[in-house]
């Protein structure tokens, strides 16, 4: 196991999933369902799933494309979401 690796992917994904639509709907669905154990378990797998794909295709393009041309796509697709969001006004 690349401890690193998984340093680094638990801390940027607890980050970016703090406070966002995924935790507002588990604590909606909680506060609705009174169940919280299977609202856990139900996102905690459906998590798991979306994590599995996105590991999975990264691995599956990393065979293909260079990962100096991945770093590339991935800041211009940053910068051109930032531009879109900036033009919109936040809209």
């Amino acid at each position: 196991m690349n401890w690193t690796a998984f340093a680094t992917t638990f801390g940027l994904v607890l980050l970016a999933e703090m406070g966002d639509k995924t935790q507002l709907a588990v604590v909606t669905l909680s506060a609705r369902t009174s169940a919280p154990l299977s609202v856990f378990v139900g996102a905690s797998v459906a998590l798991v799933a979306v994590t599995l794909v996105g590991a999975a295709g990264g691995a599956l393009v990393a065979r293909w494309v260079p990962a100096a041309l991945l770093h590339r796509l991935a800041a211009l697709a940053f910068i051109a979401i930032g531009l879109l969001m900036l033009l919109r006004g936040g809209d």
